[in-house]
């Protein structure tokens, strides 16, 4: 028998790795063999001067490393998987016609070309190279991954010269990093212009800026990593991918948040009902009752803001951007509008060239107004510098205030340089002109014409129902001085203190006196209860006089102005009030300033000139 045909023969069972077996009609592996298993084995047979004849590459990859397109179902299924035809001997001739292969960043090059075999006692004979032969070699030479199994089959059957890759690297395949997606359409905003019906639309005002949302709505959904595909060297050696990046939704939930697991993953849900704020560094989603932006209030970014809620604004507000609401806070410089319904108005910069109303509430500006308008009806307005402003409040305090016009309730004010100002009360440490504009002060004293009214009114009840008092006393003395009725009243005085004691004889002549006096007495008891009732009267006249005096002078003491230090020329006069109607800080910005740069008629002059201190105090009616 040849050696060809002893080649032929199946070696036996226990020569062959564990996870090869070989049959008459193939070689398998076992298909619950490892892969580490199956590589041992096959490196085991090609390092033994073996190879596989007949290989079905694509089985032989996908056993080794996994790579490729999946196995079919049945095949499979099956406890032994077939991947070559017969395991061959690899003689030394044979593998003498395999040149050296090049390796560079991780492709193998080879010179395809024509090839002779060497036989002892024979000149050389041409030969073809073989696939399987092909795979062994490289095997041997250090390639064990990656053949271009179609291309290298197609070069050795065309028998042309080629110089092709026959091999390449695999690279590892990065896996996907773990992410937080949307899962609500109640998270985004609307910059659509707002809608006013009729077909109107607001094109200063975007529909929907600062979204609203009720609790327990999806807002966000964790999609989970999802691991890399590992490559391969040529080598064999495995490439593993780096670890794909893990979140955790924790680090965006903030306040008024809550993590859940719930069918289709972990979701961020909302667990109260508020405005959505995303904090720009943290990037933690928060819900609450305040509106917090950070973006800047301008026609770019919001347009003109009309909330509902509590606002705060991290950004500046630009020219002619208009936020209307309650309490609202900005933390930027302001050179806008800002509307307060209610609540307080606290800008922590500057507020230039804009303005800052509140209805009902405190206006604090931590910075400079410069230029600006700052009212409020019911509230304190605190600057800490203030120039060229218009300025109106229940209460005004500033640090240093120059060029403006200020009405108030009450103002104090540290340095004032060319202002014109009014109150009912004033306290300024410092003060006098700037440049060209005077410093005009004017003490709002009350018009107590109304008080006086009802006091011409009141006193002549008063005197009225004394004459009546008097009239009827007089009247009530004429009759008690006749000589009968004085002389009854007197016994009958003496007979009611026991100081006399009637016989039975004397008591029908007392008896008879008093029939006689009856309808004068009859007439005074009368005239005593008229005169009883004026006097009341008159008391009660006096008391509506009294109440009304003490109403004007409690109006009257309201009036204070104190200048500790002047530094140049002040004038202050008066400026009449009426009591019971609008307060006079109540009004327009251009009414403000037009009537304290403005002397009326009436007005005194209280003091003048650059001597000081002033300390006035209106006089009190008595």
């Amino acid at each position: 028998m040849s050696d060809e045909a002893t080649a032929l023969q199946p070696p036996a069972d226990g020569e062959l790795p564990a996870a090869i077996v070989q049959r008459e009609d193939g070689v398998f592996f076992k298909a619950d063999a490892t892969a580490l298993a199956c590589l041992t084995g096959v490196s085991q047979i090609f390092m033994s001067s073996a190879f596989f004849g007949g290989l079905d590459y694509a089985v032989f990859s996908k056993m080794l490393y996994n790579v490729g397109p999946d196995l079919p179902e049945a095949l499979r299924a099956q406890p032994l998987l077939r991947f070559a035809d017969i395991i061959l001997p690899f003689h030394a001739a044979r593998r003498a016609l395999y040149k050296t292969v090049k390796v560079i960043n991780g492709e193998a090059e080879y010179y395809f070309e024509q090839v002779f075999m060497e036989l002892p006692g024979l000149p050389p004979q041409p030969a073809r190279l073989n696939f399987d032969e092909f795979v062994a070699d490289m095997w041997a030479k250090g390639i064990r991954f990656g053949i271009d199994a179609p291309a290298v089959r197609d070069v050795i059957a065309s028998g042309r010269l080629a110089r092709i890759i026959v091999a390449r690297r695999l690279n590892a395949v990065p896996g996907r990093d773990a992410a937080i997606v949307e899962v609500s359409q109640d998270i985004h905003r609307s910059n659509a212009p707002k809608d006013m019906g009729e077909g109107r639309l607001d094109l200063q005002t975007f529909q929907n800026r600062f979204p609203q949302v009720k609790p327990n709505v999806k807002l966000l959904r964790k999609v989970p990593r999802a691991p890399g595909v590992r490559g391969y060297e040529l080598s064999g050696l495995v490439l593993e991918p780096p670890l794909p990046k893990d979140i955790e939704l924790a680090a965006v939930a903030g306040e008024g948040t809550v993590i859940e697991h719930l069918r289709g993953g972990e979701f961020l849900l909302s667990a109260v009902e508020g405005f959505l704020s995303v904090d720009p560094g943290s990037k933690r989603l928060s819900i609450g009752p305040k509106i917090i932006s950070r973006e800047g209030v301008s026609a770019r970014t919001t347009g003109n803001l009309q909330l509902t809620a509590e606002y705060e604004e991290f950004g500046d507000v630009q020219e002619q951007r208009v936020v209307e609401g309650g309490n609202i806070t900005i933390h930027g410089n302001v050179f806008g509008n800002i509307i307060s319904r209610g609540g307080d108005i606290a800008l922590n910069k500057n507020l230039m060239s804009g303005s800052a109303t509140n209805a009902d509430g405190a206006i604090r500006v931590r910075g400079v107004a410069s230029g600006a308008v700052l009212q409020t009806r019911h509230g304190e307005i605190a600057l800490s510098r203030a120039e060229s402003c218009i300025i109106s409040g229940t209460r005004v305090v500033i640090g240093e205030a120059s060029n403006c016009e200020i009405i108030a309730e009450e103002v104090v004010i540290k340095v004032a340089e060319g202002c014109a100002i009014a109150a009912r009360k004033i306290e300024i440490v410092h003060a006098g002109p700037r440049k060209q504009s005077e410093m005009l002060l004017y003490a709002l004293v009350p018009d107590t014409a109304q008080y006086d009214k009802k006091l011409d009114a009141l006193r002549p009840r008063v005197a009225a129902a004394a004459r009546e008092a008097e009239a009827r006393k007089a009247e009530m003395d004429g009759i008690t001085g006749q000589t009968e009725v004085r002389n009854y009243l007197t016994l009958a005085t003496r007979v009611r203190k026991r100081e006399v004691t009637l016989t039975p004889e004397q008591l029908p002549l007392f008896q008879k006196m008093a029939e006689a006096v009856g309808p004068a007495l009859r007439q005074v008891a009368k005239i005593s209860l008229a005169m009883k009732a004026a006097q009341v009267q008159q008391e009660q006249a006096h008391e509506e006089v009294n109440q009304v005096l003490r109403q004007k002078q409690a109006m009257q003491r309201g009036s204070r102005c104190v200048v500790e230090l002047l530094t140049g020329d002040v004038l202050l006069r008066t400026m009449s009030f009426v009591p019971g109607e609008a307060p006079p800080y109540d009004r327009p910005p251009k009414e403000v300033k037009a009537r304290v740069r403005t002397a009326e008629p009436g007005m005194t002059v209280l003091h003048s000139g650059a001597v000081g201190p002033i300390n006035w105090a209106p006089k009190v009616d008595d």
